[in-house]
């Protein structure tokens, strides 16, 4: 293996101010543990240290050592204390995109399937999958789960239902009302298997 294949980093600068902040995160019992191992990969790095020694020593890799160095020169201490960005969350989505994304997963299916998954939707959206299970799970959404109400698809149905309520709200004078329920699947199941409830 040849021994120059990565060239040797250089000592990591930081002042007195900096070095103390990270002493005392890694001091300190509350700090989270990520924090202190960066702050760790950092006070080793700023005494002369190798990438490769030091991550032999904090047993983590050496690309997590070239990172954390890499954020601290950019960043200083504050870029140790918050974790690297991973896109666009659903907090930052617009409302407007939010909206969307419930719209379809409540009043589509995908081409190809019966029902949304997390994957199909964010494809669809251009979101990614957690963002769409974020957003899901924040409104109660399981499109993979329904077992039995399902919204009817016809186009004016909130007009026939409120008929229909009307009706039984405020019946007209001498009318009788009589309401048929068909069973739907459930009628299947009594013929094809007596024995189920």
């Amino acid at each position: 293996m040849n021994s120059f294949m990565w060239k040797p980093a250089e000592i990591l600068s930081m002042t007195e101010g900096q070095r103390a902040t990270l002493k005392a995160w890694v001091g300190a019992r509350t700090s989270p543990e990520r924090t202190v191992l960066r702050a760790r990969i950092c006070l080793l790095a700023a005494e002369g240290l190798s990438n490769r020694v030091i991550a032999q020593t904090l047993k983590t890799s050496r690309p997590t050592v070239v990172q954390w160095r890499k954020r601290f020169e950019e960043q200083g201490p504050q870029g140790l204390a918050e974790d690297a960005s991973h896109g666009l969350s659903s907090r930052s989505l617009p409302a407007e995109k939010i909206k969307a994304i419930v719209e379809a997963t409540l009043h589509s299916t995908p081409l190809d399937a019966t029902h949304w998954s997390t994957r199909t939707m964010a494809q669809a959206m251009g979101v990614s999958n957690a963002t769409i299970s974020r957003i899901w799970d924040a409104h109660g959404l399981q499109p993979h789960r329904i077992e039995t109400f399902k919204l009817s698809k016809d186009k004016r149905f909130v007009e026939k239902l409120t008929d229909v309520v009307g009706v039984y709200l405020d019946p007209p004078d001498k009318a009788v009302i009589l309401c048929v329920d068909e069973k739907s699947q459930v009628q299947a199941l009594d013929r094809t298997q007596p024995g189920l409830p």
